[in-house]
């Protein structure tokens, strides 16, 4: 039996990409939903269409939701999902930490997925640089810079603020004390204990996030680029694929499911 899947934001970017590579793996695209100006964009996809999750979730029972909308909206359908029975993956950025509090309390009752990045290689990244971190030692300093599109909202993006908080952890910091997100002026030497995040916006850049780890007489430079939202998609669709199998309780991420396939 192939899976279902419910495509939010239908019309977007990320959405077409999601409901389009679904169907080519022979996925069953069950439902999509959109904003009600834009619900004539839906028609062409030839199955259940709507607005409303309250309306269209019970209608396609056990389909996984999937999320790239904005915060907001995200834990809605995430609270519509769980109450549904609907398992949900979320790739949506700029969470602050009480709204990463409430998609935790949320998932105590249901299946929750969760990555501000569903890219398998900045997954592998967030495993990888904390043990660089710890293999380097104190004397190097931690920066990082970020290049995305000219219409992305967020900044820094979600992804440079997790890569920065596995930073941050590695050295027994917490991220809000030590991130630098603006230098301008006579601002003086640089602190030990700090983390810089810098972000670039323009042209149509899916993404890229470099690392710098900079000591005495080296630098070392970690680049991940992504070519294309596919990757992302696909990534979603991983996690839409293995997530069904999993118990209720926690919020999943990328990580857990590459921690799966080493066991």
């Amino acid at each position: 039996m192939s899976l279902s899947i419910i495509v939010m934001g239908a019309s977007g970017r990320m959405g077409t990409t999601i409901a389009n590579l679904a169907k080519e793996q022979g996925m069953t695209l069950a439902a999509v939903l959109e904003r009600p100006e834009r619900l004539d964009a839906l028609a062409h996809w030839g199955c259940l269409a709507g607005t409303d999750p309250e309306v269209v979730y019970p209608q396609v029972p056990g389909a996984v939701v999937i999320d790239f909308t904005a915060p907001e909206a995200s834990l809605a359908n995430a609270r519509c999902a769980v109450k549904n029975g609907n398992p949900i993956v979320i790739g949506t950025t700029g969470f602050t930490p009480e709204q990463k509090a409430e998609l935790d309390a949320i998932a105590q009752n249901g299946r929750v997925f969760w990555s501000p990045n569903m890219s398998v290689g900045v997954n592998v990244l967030l495993e990888l640089l904390p043990e660089l971190v710890q293999m380097l030692g104190p004397d190097y300093d931690l920066e990082m810079v970020e290049l995305h599109h000219n219409r992305k909202k967020d900044s820094p993006s979600g992804t440079a603020l997790r890569l920065a908080e596995s930073l941050a952890s590695a050295r027994d910091w917490d991220l809000k004390d030590v991130a630098c997100y603006h230098r301008e002026g006579i601002i003086g030497e640089r602190p030990k204990k700090e983390i810089g995040v810098q972000a670039i916006r323009g042209g149509d850049v899916v993404g890229v996030h470099t690392v710098y780890f900079m000591g005495p007489g080296e630098r070392i430079e970690v680049t991940h680029h992504a070519h294309s939202r596919e990757n992302f998609a696909q990534g979603a669709l991983r996690a839409a694929s293995w997530l069904p199998g999993q118990p209720g309780g926690k919020v999943y991420a990328m990580g857990d499911i590459l921690k799966s396939r080493l066991k």
